[in-house]
């Protein structure tokens, strides 16, 4: 496995300040945001697309820190009922893809999308209760008529330009937990995968060892990320308080930088659940935490990562047997 960092919280640093800032602090990928809620900082993958030189020469600016790129971020809503909302994520998608294949990149993580429940909608709906039963048909709805047939043929886009998609498992949208995952993976084929990011597990009550395990073979970029479970205000509100992420006394969870929300044993056995699934990509660390300046929350998830990751792959003399 390999120490990454996505380089969004870097954002008021250009790419080669960002880049050396990094390779300072020993880290060997970056994840570059080109589009989408990550923004286009440090690369915008329609300008590029369209600018072979300046896809070339941001790709040079990387590699002179002796870095590499693990993956393209492109969190959009594809799916939006809104078509220009809708248009705009896909045409960066689509865009993000050509540049990843240019510059040979193999992943390119983004949403699953969330739906109306209708045509005629104006915005999306997470539809998550079991009942009453209007849910069920607005689930049946989205995923028959919307998701499936979407990443069937965005997929099969990605797939022709020989790069693979990672879905952010992400509430609020189709893709939210293990089973939704894949489902997915089963009705469009390999060309999605998951984006794990356990800060989006820890709140829902899933064990991210557990989700490593059953999403054995479908890994494909993971980010390091912690999540702190408030215990007095979750008793009071429980997790679906929908306080904003600012009001951080009243939330009864907040993302953590690693090892502020979880402790480090949680995330050795996270790794060596990787390790045991062959999971040999990036690990790379997205900083949203609240409480902390960029820097400060960085270099402390690297230092923790430093002790708690594997870097090497496991031993094939098993002297000891």
């Amino acid at each position: 496995m390999k120490l990454g960092v996505m380089t969004v919280c870097l954002s008021s640093l250009s790419l080669d300040e960002a880049c050396r800032y990094l390779k300072e602090q020993g880290v060997q990928q970056v994840e570059i945001g080109c589009g989408g809620s990550p923004g286009t900082a440090h690369c915008d993958a329609r300008k590029m697309a369209g600018d072979p030189a300046a896809a070339d020469e941001f790709a040079a600016t990387v590699a002179k820190h002796g870095l590499t790129i693990s993956a393209f971020a492109v969190h959009g809503n594809p799916l939006h009922p809104d078509q220009e909302t809708a248009g705009t994520a896909h045409a960066e998608f689509e865009a993000a893809v050509l540049l990843a294949e240019r510059l040979g990149v193999k992943t390119v993580i983004t949403f699953s999308g969330c739906p109306g429940d209708c045509e005629t909608s104006k915005y999306p709906n997470w539809a998550v209760a079991t009942w009453p039963e209007d849910y069920e048909k607005i689930r049946r709805w989205q995923w028959e008529e919307k998701l499936i047939p979407y990443w069937k043929k965005a997929g099969a886009f990605a797939k022709a330009h020989h790069v693979r998609v990672a879905l952010e498992i992400h509430p609020g949208f189709c893709v939210y937990n293990v089973p939704t995952m894949l489902r997915l993976r089963e009705a469009v084929g390999d060309a999605v995968g998951a984006n794990l990011d356990p800060s989006h597990l820890f709140w829902q009550g899933v064990d991210p060892v557990a989700a490593v395990h059953a999403l054995r073979g479908c890994i494909y970029h993971f980010h390091a990320k912690d999540t702190y479970i408030d215990p007095y205000n979750t008793a009071v509100n429980g997790v679906l308080h929908t306080s904003g992420f600012a009001d951080t006394a009243a939330r009864p969870w907040l993302f953590r930088t690693v090892g502020y929300g979880h402790g480090a044993q949680t995330w050795r056995a996270i790794f060596s659940a990787l390790q045991q699934a062959g999971y040999d990509g990036v690990i790379s660390i997205e900083h949203e935490d609240a409480l902390m300046s960029q820097k400060e929350g960085l270099e402390k998830a690297i230092r923790v990562l430093r002790d708690t990751m594997i870097f090497d792959a496991p031993t094939a003399d098993v002297y000891w047997a």
